[in-house]
């Protein structure tokens, strides 16, 4: 299932930090109308509901490749389709604590090193699209969560 996490690309380990590339570049292929495929899934709601869509999952994208660059690695930024500033999408603190708590389980077993290195984090910073906001779980995470 596609992820696109609200909380910073700098909490997942290199192989979600990867993973998370690939699966905002679908995104981006989606909302640009290039593919058929992932056209209604939930995690998209919140770039669609963006006065720019394609801008804002573009902001997206170049973090992703500034953490990616802050690590040595090299994410190709031409995929990039907007260059653009965008404004901030906002994102519920219940939404972050919900997606901390599915990170941290799924380093735990993948990658116990990095686990370690981000298990005493209390308070995880956000995606820098996302401005925090009350708030609790996203209406289309509850829903997914629902479908089993």
């Amino acid at each position: 299932m596609v992820r696109l996490w609200s909380i910073h690309p700098r909490y997942l380990d290199p192989v979600g930090l990867v993973a998370l590339w690939r699966e905002a570049l679908l995104a981006q292929a989606v909302l640009r109308g290039l593919t058929r495929g992932y056209t209604r899934h939930p995690q998209l709601i919140r770039f669609r509901e963006h006065a720019e869509p394609e801008v804002a999952i573009g902001a997206y994208l170049r973090s992703i490749a500034d953490e990616a660059e802050r690590r040595g690695y090299s994410f190709d930024r031409s995929k990039i389709a907007s260059a653009a500033s965008v404004t901030s999408i906002e994102v519920g603190h219940g939404q972050l604590r919900f997606e901390w708590e599915h990170l941290i389980a799924k380093v735990r077993g993948r990658n116990p090193a990095w686990y370690e290195s981000i298990a005493s984090v209390k308070k995880p910073l956000p995606h820098p699209i996302f401005a925090i906001v009350r708030g609790s779980v996203a209406e289309w995470e509850r829903a997914n969560a629902a479908r089993g």
